[in-house]
């Protein structure tokens, strides 16, 4: 009896973990594709890149979005992209990029990370 109540414990503390985990702590995943998805978000949130590495986001909602820098080395504001479309953007220097939809800047946030010769 002592046994199965230890692990129901551990069971919950395991899923409190889980639910209680703070947001944007997505790993960074290397990939120069970014999906603008369904459900008002950036697949992945959060990537990884080398410096000359162009990345692409790709509409594949319902509604507008674009892509606007809010933090980095460089600036850029994609232009409106409607289902379908996509754009583009050559990272030429190294550091941390944030990024938002402007239409939906509550939930469709991500960020960039450009890997330099000597690291971020």
């Amino acid at each position: 009896m002592k046994l199965s109540r230890l692990l129901i414990l551990v069971g919950l503390l395991g899923i409190l973990g889980v639910a209680c985990a703070p947001a944007g702590t997505t790993a960074p995943v290397e990939t120069n594709q970014v999906k603008m998805a369904k459900s008002y978000r950036f697949e992945p949130a959060v990537i990884k890149v080398k410096v000359g590495t162009t990345v692409t986001w790709f509409n594949d909602d319902n509604f507008t979005h674009d892509v606007r820098f809010t933090r980095g080395p460089a600036q850029f504001h994609s232009p409106p992209l409607r289902p379908g479309e996509k754009a583009s953007f050559t990272f030429t220097l190294p550091g941390e990029y944030q990024y938002e939809c402007t239409f939906h800047p509550q939930n469709m946030k991500g960020r960039v990370l450009v890997e330099g010769a000597a690291g971020y």
